[in-house]
C-alpha cells in the first residue's frame, strides 16, 4: 500500500511515497522519478534521515545520468512511523524488503541498494536474507559491531546501561535519541562475518571506506574482503565518516560502479 504526492525538480520529478512495512508502520520516502524502468534505493545511517548529505549528493548525481532514486526513512527514523533503535538491523532489512516489493510489484528493477553507516550494514544484513537484488553499495559500515559505540555513548556504556537500562545521545542535529540496553545488546548480537557469508556470489558488493574515518577503522573494511563472497572494496583517502570533505568523489565512484553494474546486468537479461 502506497500513497503518494509529486513535483516537479530539474532532474527528476520528486514524488513522496508512503509504503507499509510488514508492521503496519508507514516509511515515508522521496522518489526522484527519472522515468528509467530500474531504481536505486538509498539508505540512510544512524540517527539520520533520508535527507541526509550522502543521500542528496548521491540523489544528485545518479538523477543527472537519468537514473531514478529512492529515498526513505527506516521505521522509528525521520517521518516514518515507528520506535527509534541503536541496533534494529534486521527490522531495517525487513524495511528494504517492503520497499523493494514495492517497486517490484510495479515492474520496476532495483538497479542497486546504497547505504550508508548503519545503513550500509542494514544493506548487507537485507542482501544476506533476501538474493533478489543484484547490486550493493555499502559505505562506511561497521564489520565489528561493537565498534563506533564508545563515541555515541560515551565511556563504560555497559555498566550505565546495565543501572538504568537505557541511555540517551544527541543526534547530529541536535535531536536526543533514547537508546535501550535490549537495543544495544541486539546491535552488538549481530554477527557480520557471518551474514556477509550468506550473500549470494551472483550479487556484486562495493564496499566504500574512508581512511580518515574515527567511527569506523578503515583496516577493519578489509575484513568484509574475506565475508563477502563477490565484493569490491574501495578506499578514500582523507575522507572522514560521513565523507564530508569529498562528497564529489563517493559520488563519482559509487556513480561509476552503479552504471557498470547496469550495463552488466541488461546485457546479462538481454
Amino acid at each position: 500500500m502506497a500513497e503518494s504526492s509529486s513535483l516537479k525538480k530539474q532532474n527528476s520529478v520528486i514524488e513522496q511515497v508512503i509504503i507499509k512495512n510488514k508492521y503496519g508502520e508507514k516509511l515515508v520516502g522521496v522518489l526522484y522519478e527519472t522515468s528509467s524502468k530500474e531504481v536505486i534505493i538509498l539508505c540512510h545511517g544512524l540517527a539520520s534521515k533520508k535527507e541526509c548529505p550522502v543521500n542528496l549528493n548521491l540523489t544528485d548525481a545518479l538523477t543527472k545520468e537519468g537514473i531514478s532514486v529512492f529515498c526513505f526513512d527506516f521505521s522509528g527514523n525521520g517521518e516514518s512511523e515507528g520506535t527509534f533503535e541503536f541496533g534494529n538491523y534486521s527490522k531495517e532489512a525487513d524495511d528494504l524488503h517492503s520497499v523493494v516489493m514495492y517497486f517490484s510489484g510495479l515492474k520496476r528493477v532495483i538497479g542497486g541498494i546504497i547505504g550508508h553507516g548503519k545503513g550500509g550494514n542494514s544493506a548487507l544484513v537485507f542482501a544476506s536474507k533476501c538474493h533478489d537484488v543484484a547490486t550493493v553499495v555499502s559505505i562506511s559500515a561497521h564489520y565489528y559491531m561493537d565498534k563506533g559505540i564508545e563515541e555515541v555513548l560515551g565511556k563504560d556504556y555497559m555498566e550505565r546501561i546495565k543501572e538504568k537500562g537505557f541511555l540517551n545521545f544527541i543526534g547530529g542535529e541536535g535531536t536526543q535519541y533514547r537508546v535501550t540496553e535490549e537495543s544495544l545488546m541486539e546491535r552488538l548480537g549481530t554477527d557480520m562475518h557471518a551474514l556477509c557469508l550468506s550473500i549470494a556470489p551472483d550479487c556484486r558488493v562495493l564496499v566504500v571506506f574512508g581512511s580518515a574515518d574515527k567511527c569506523v577503522p578503515f583496516h577493519d573494511s578489509f575484513k568484509f574482503d574475506r565475508a563477502i563472497p563477490n565484493r569490491k572494496l574501495h578506499g578514500f583517502e582523507g575522507a572522514d565518516h560521513n565523507f564530508s570533505n569529498c562528497q564529489p568523489m563517493l559520488a563519482k565512484g559509487v556513480v561509476g560502479f552503479i552504471k557498470e553494474r547496469l550495463q552488466e546486468t541488461n546485457i546479462t537479461n538481454h
